[in-house]
Parts: structure tokens; C-alpha cells; sequence
């Protein structure tokens, strides 16, 4: 009787209930630790996902989709995807670290991070918020089918998290029932029997409560195991179709000369706008064809030697100061005769060797007449538009011009009311909005070339007026021919005259136009005709003497 006595007394003092109740207590304290996140992030991180996601309609639909179809979870996820791309060494938390619910999105990362497609995929996006929320986006598709896979994991995470909860809660009740029993305890430790059996029954409901959470988080292990080999074939497919897709996006970028520098400036809203443009715009189809062109004009650049020496053939007079004979430089160490050789350079009077080589470049804008009438639609080979390849040229010649720092002047014209003027100033940034306005304009109908030149001319020579710039280059871009008026010719050669300027002729798709005798030979210093538009290189002189 009284070793049941003790026995009962010893269960009933209060050291022996918080031994007992010790495990639950760290269960109820650990389990506020649990983590949502897979990827470690810093402040910085988490601020940057939220910027992007603020400013991203396309990601917050993504995300709205996913938790309508897979659960609040998946958002998480997306975080997790976007900052595994973002970062430039991502670091993964340990799997016993997170919250039951997302042990799936740990092995769903875990198998993107892990494959070598996803670390080219990082040498693209690290450090650009923008590229990483393209990843995501990139790999919606593939991760709707992850998620699709593992499905069945997600539920039995789901019942390990809440037989966790389950687990924690109990726990918890330990704790309550026994800071009631300490509260009640006597002098001696004892505590009352009612107290002392609350206390015992929370700790067998919370040893149940563990044991169900241990089952449900074996369960949910063994369908992510399961689930594994086809999410990890899965993440790599989608590595591979997110590099691919933000290569691609640059590749477009750079062929329309968008800089990486000016990118990288751009609002996240801007610079998402102007993708789409590109992607969908009337001549999205030929950007290849337009970055060759770009490429192929800066190798002419490059060959280019203005003002080149080539080979001596006597001695003319002008103001090129790079072709001043030894005898007129002696001039400038003598005093006295200083004066005299600034009164022969501003005359242009200047005795310089002439040479045979190079022309040279010339001075003033360089002006693009591009017909846009409707024959420019049709396709030559390679199916490539006649409009698509004129647009290119010219905007390659656009570059040009900036590198010269000369001004450049796109002309679309077509019937003799169509015509629309894009100035684009060497002083000025040339906006990548105004150059989309003027490649994907077309105007259809006729051809006229008087109204076209005569802007051309009305131009150079208010340049002339302004600046004293003279020597301006331009270049008539057309599959078509159509005569002039005596009157208006006599004007036209009056204009060149005066102001210098040269006319380059380029027929595209229609070799019988500018044969001898027509109005485009007659208006041309330099003619030539192109007709296979997959040949970018057809024109490449143009760009050593302009």
C-alpha cells in the first residue's frame, strides 16, 4: 500500500512531470523554426522578388494560376525559382529545415539547381532581375507538368503538415497543462492529482499526436522519392527552354542594336513592352536578317580608311589637312607666315597630294529614301520581303551615320502624296521607339521619286544653310522606276551641284530597273541592283564610302 502510495506521489511531482514533458516542449519550440523557402535569401533577395513581382503582370497571373489549380504553396515556389536564377551561387536549406507543405518545391528546385542546364541558364540571369523573372516564365509549362507529377507527393505533404500542426498543437497543450500543474505544485513539489493526470494525458495525446507525424512524413518522403527521376528530366528540359528563350530575347536586342549597358537601365514594365514589340512587330521575323546587316556594316567599318592615301597621282588644292604637302606645313614655322596658311585652309586653297584610292566619306547627313510602295511586299528568295531587306540597309546605314557622327534621315515614301520624314540628329540619343516607328512603317500604294528627293534635297540644303555642312550622301532604296519632269531635273542637278551631295542607287528585286536610260540612271552616281536578299554583303561597299 504505501509503495503504490510513493509510486503515485512520485508521478505526481512536478520534477518528474517537466522530465516527462521535456521532448514535447522542444517539439512545441522547434516548430516555429520550419522554413517556406527552399533558397537562402537575404533581405536584398526577397526585396528584389517583390519589386519584380510587383511590376510583372505575367508572374503575378502565373502565380494566380498555379494557387488556384495547386495550392497557396506554389508561389513559393516561384520565389524559389526566380532566386535560384537570380542569384549568382544559390544555396539550398537543408530538407529537414522546411515546412512539411514545401518539401515538394525543395526537391522541385533541388532538381533545376542541380542539373548543368540550369547553371548555363544562371550565366544568363544572375544579377538581372529581369532575366530571372523571364526564366520563370520561360518554364511555367514545365513546371505546371513538375507540379502536375507530384501531385500525389504534394498531398501526402499536405497530411504530414498538418499532422505536424497536429503534433505541434498537442505540444503545446503539454506545455499549458504543465505550467498549471507548477502553478498548483505544493512547497514539496507535489502536484494535485487532477493537475498531475491533465499532464499525463497531454503527453500520451502527444506522443499519438508525434507518431501520426512521423508516418505521414514517411509517407510523403517515399511519393517525393517516387516522384524524383521524372521531375529531375522534367527540370532539366525546362533549364534548357528558358536559356534558350532569353538568348534568343537578347539575340533580338542586340539585332535590333539595344545595348546590354542600356538594358540593364530600363524599367522592368519598359523593357517587357519592348520585347513583345520586337517579337511581334511587322519585321520581327527578319531580325536575323537586320543584325547580319548591322554585322556586316561595322566589318565594312572597320576596312573603311577615310580619307585613305591609296596611290599618288599629283598635287590638287583643299583644306585636308591629313594631305598638306611637307612645303605648306614648312609655312607654320615661320611666323610670318602663319597668318597666310590659315587664309589658304579657310579658302580651301591648301596644296595637298591627290591620291587614287577610297573616296572619301562625306560630311553632311546621310539620307535613306526607302520605297514602300506595295510591290515592296513581295518575297525574293529565301523569303525574304523586298521591304524587310531596304529596312535593314537602312538601318544599318542609320548606324553608320552615328558612328560617323553625321546626322541620319530615313524618307519612306511611295505615291507622290505618301511620304513620312524620321530625323534622327547625331547629337541626340536615336530612341529605340522611334526606330521601331520607322522600320515598321509602310505606306503602300505608287512611287513617285521626285517627292522623296526633293525632301531629300530641301533637307541637305537647309543642313548646308544651318552648318556650312556640305558632301551629304543619299541612298534611293527601290524595285521600282518612274520618270521625271525636265523642269524638276533641272532643279535636282542645280541642288547637287551646290551642295555636293551624292546619290547611291540600290534596285532590289527588279533588275530591269535603272537599266540605261531611266530616271533612276539618270539620278544615280552609283547604281547597282540586288537580287538575292539573303546575300547581306551585296551592298557592302556602300559602307566603305559613306
Amino acid at each position: 500500500m504505501n509503495r503504490a502510495s510513493n509510486a503515485s506521489n512520485a508521478s505526481n511531482r512536478l520534477d518528474e512531470l517537466a522530465s516527462r514533458a521535456g521532448p514535447w516542449l522542444g517539439l512545441s519550440a522547434a516548430g516555429a523554426e520550419r522554413h517556406t523557402g527552399a533558397v537562402v535569401a537575404d533581405r536584398f533577395d526577397r526585396f528584389t522578388w517583390r519589386d519584380t513581382y510587383a511590376q510583372s503582370a505575367a508572374l503575378r497571373e502565373l502565380a494566380g494560376e498555379l494557387n488556384a489549380r495547386y495550392g497557396d504553396t506554389t508561389t513559393d515556389l516561384l520565389t524559389d525559382v526566380f532566386l535560384a536564377a537570380y542569384k549568382s551561387g544559390p544555396r539550398l536549406r537543408e530538407a529537414a529545415e522546411m515546412d512539411p507543405s514545401r518539401l515538394v518545391n525543395h526537391q522541385l528546385v533541388s532538381s533545376l539547381v542541380e542539373t548543368r542546364e540550369f547553371a548555363e541558364l544562371r550565366r544568363e540571369t544572375a544579377a538581372d532581375p529581369y532575366a530571372a523573372a523571364m526564366a520563370v516564365l520561360a518554364q511555367a509549362a514545365a513546371l505546371r507538368g513538375m507540379l502536375e507529377r507530384s501531385r500525389q507527393a504534394r498531398n501526402q505533404a499536405e497530411r504530414a503538415r498538418q499532422a505536424r500542426r497536429d503534433a505541434e498543437g498537442a505540444a503545446a497543450t503539454v506545455g499549458e497543462a504543465l505550467r498549471r500543474a507548477a502553478a498548483e505544485a505544493g512547497e514539496d513539489g507535489t502536484v494535485p492529482a487532477p493537475a498531475a493526470d491533465a499532464v499525463h494525458r497531454a503527453i500520451e495525446a502527444a506522443g499519438a499526436a508525434e507518431a501520426a507525424a512521423r508516418r505521414a512524413a514517411d509517407g510523403a518522403a517515399q511519393a517525393l522519392a517516387a516522384a524524383a527521376p521524372g521531375l529531375r528530366t522534367a527540370a532539366r528540359d525546362a533549364a534548357a527552354t528558358a536559356a534558350r528563350a532569353i538568348r534568343e530575347e537578347a539575340a533580338l536586342m542586340r539585332a535590333w542594336g539595344v545595348a546590354a549597358g542600356e538594358l540593364e537601365r530600363m524599367p522592368f514594365g519598359r523593357r517587357a513592352l519592348l520585347a513583345e514589340r520586337l517579337r511581334t512587330g511587322r519585321l520581327a521575323e527578319w531580325a536575323e536578317l537586320i543584325g547580319r546587316f548591322r554585322q556586316m556594316a561595322r566589318g565594312e567599318r572597320a576596312r573603311k580608311v577615310a580619307n585613305a592615301t591609296g596611290e599618288l597621282v599629283g598635287v590638287t588644292l583643299g583644306d585636308d589637312l591629313s594631305r598638306v604637302i611637307p612645303s605648306e606645313l614648312a609655312h607654320l614655322g615661320v611666323p610670318e607666315l602663319r597668318a597666310v596658311f590659315a587664309v589658304r585652309y579657310a579658302a580651301g586653297e591648301l596644296m595637298l597630294f591627290d591620291s587614287r584610292g577610297e573616296q572619301s566619306t562625306g560630311r553632311g547627313a546621310v539620307i535613306a529614301c526607302v520605297d514602300t510602295s506595295h510591290s515592296m511586299y513581295e518575297a525574293g528568295p529565301g523569303g525574304i520581303t523586298r521591304e524587310a531587306w531596304s529596312k535593314a540597309c537602312a538601318l544599318a546605314l542609320l548606324d553608320q551615320a552615328r558612328h560617323s557622327g553625321r546626322d541620319f534621315v530615313g524618307i519612306l515614301f511611295s505615291a507622290a502624296d505618301r511620304l513620312q520624314v524620321f530625323r534622327f540628329p547625331a547629337g541626340e540619343i536615336a530612341g529605340i521607339d522611334r526606330v521601331l516607328d520607322f522600320a515598321e512603317t509602310f505606306l503602300g500604294g505608287g512611287t513617285s521619286y521626285q517627292t522623296p528627293l526633293s525632301a531629300a534635297g530641301d533637307l541637305l540644303a537647309e543642313e548646308f544653310d544651318d552648318t556650312a555642312r556640305g558632301r551629304g550622301d543619299i541612298v534611293m532604296i527601290t524595285d521600282d522606276d518612274c520618270g521625271v519632269t525636265e523642269a524638276w531635273m533641272r532643279r535636282w542637278r542645280e541642288t547637287k551641284q551646290r551642295l555636293g551631295f551624292r546619290v547611291f542607287g540600290v534596285v532590289v528585286g527588279a533588275p530591269r530597273v535603272g537599266e540605261a536610260g531611266s530616271a533612276l540612271e539618270a539620278l544615280c552616281d552609283n547604281l547597282r541592283s540586288v537580287e538575292d536578299f539573303t546575300d547581306v554583303h551585296a551592298a557592302s561597299d556602300l559602307f566603305r564610302v559613306i
